[in-house]
């Protein structure tokens, strides 16, 4: 739409302005400006349309901020706001006191229709193509001089890795703890239970039947419960549905029995490791799960595809959005398995709707 991409670069650029000016602020507080930078870099990469992604280095970023920001913006600025006087001008300088009419121009002071249609015109058309052609071009250049350099990505990219391998060990810590403690807790419990009891009725099978009988029929009552029991524990470390039935029909399954109305979109996957199955299969569930607690939704739609070289699953659902990490709804665990394959996991839930959770999980190795 004519206007738009204009009126973006110039909010990017005049937001970089002042980011330059801010950033001479900053300077003495170092503590600052990560934060900062970061915010400018996300700014950045949303107009290019390339995935987040942050430095841990700002020095660069304050630079080439303070040299290109400053005047870019300034340009930026110059143009839009005599946009405004120009259409001003040429609309209401009628209304203005004399010597408040608006000047245009080399400070050409508008005193009639023919001055305001004349100056007016010609500015607001010429500042219009600026906006339109030059300030896109200005801004994309310009967000590309303040992305990450490759050296901060591949810093970058060494620290999320470096916390994504510490909290992968965590996590199969505490997974390690929770299955020995369902075991000792369940399973292990009815066992020894059963184990008890079938020694009971094997004292008592001769001289009392009935008693005999009946331990056994409670002995037989706990081994069914230790086998759910452990089924239930299998099924959290691989799904036995995905040895029987493959993602896709273990998906099937998932999407058949959610409490949302959900549709499941399969494209050619090929072959697919049985870790990244896993998380896909994980990460399917959980979301339907968010989806059926938390949001409201009535319908929700599982894309499930191949994507370069890895599988790209994206679960969309029309509920009230505002989904967020820090309160426990599940995303955070999904978060920590994709990571663990080097993954990524993209969140798009704005207030009111709808919630977009994209899982990238590679394939190629």
């Amino acid at each position: 739409m004519y206007g738009t991409n204009a009126l973006r670069a110039g909010g990017f650029l005049v937001g970089n302005l002042f980011a330059a000016l801010g950033g001479v602020f900053l300077l003495p507080r170092p503590a600052m400006a990560p934060g900062w930078a970061d915010r400018r870099r996300a700014r950045a990469r949303r107009w290019l349309g390339t995935p987040a992604e942050s430095s841990p280095t700002t020095r660069r970023w304050l630079l080439v901020n303070a040299v290109t920001g400053a005047p870019a913006g300034l340009l930026a600025l110059l143009v839009l706001a005599n946009i405004i006087v120009g259409v001003i001008g040429m609309t209401a300088w009628w209304a203005l006191p004399a010597a408040n009419r608006p000047r245009l121009w080399v400070d050409l002071r508008i005193d009639g229709w023919g001055d305001a249609l004349g100056l007016g015109i010609p500015q607001v058309l010429v500042l219009g193509a600026v906006a339109q052609y030059v300030l896109p071009v200005l801004a994309r250049a310009q967000a590309r001089l303040l992305a990450p350099s490759g050296r901060e990505r591949m810093a970058a990219r060494m620290a999320t890795l470096t916390k994504t391998r510490a909290d992968v060990l965590d996590a199969h810590g505490a997974e390690l703890r929770r299955i020995e403690r369902d075991l000792h807790d369940g399973a292990q419990g009815r066992l020894v239970a059963m184990t008890m009891e079938l020694a009971l009725a094997r004292q008592a099978v001769r001289d009392e039947p009935d008693a005999a009988e009946a331990l056994i029929e409670r002995a037989h009552a706990s081994a069914e419960a230790a086998l759910s029991e452990l089924r239930d524990v299998v099924r959290t470390i691989y799904p036995p549905i995905l040895a029987d039935r493959g993602l896709p029909g273990a998906l099937s399954a998932v999407v058949a029995r959610s409490g949302v109305p959900a549709r499941l979109d399969v494209g050619e996957l090929g072959d697919v490791p049985a870790a990244v199955e896993t998380v896909a299969y994980f990460t399917v569930v959980e979301t339907l799960t968010n989806a059926t607690k938390h949001s409201g939704a009535t319908a929700a739609t599982v894309v499930l595809e191949r994507a370069g070289g890895g599988l790209r699953v994206r679960v969309t659902d029309d509920g009230v959005g505002g989904a967020d990490e820090s309160r426990g709804t599940g995303l955070a665990g999904v978060r920590r398995r994709v990571l663990a394959l080097d993954g990524e996991v993209t969140v798009d839930s704005p207030a009111g709707g709808p919630t977009v959770v994209t899982v990238e999980l590679p394939c190629g190795w």
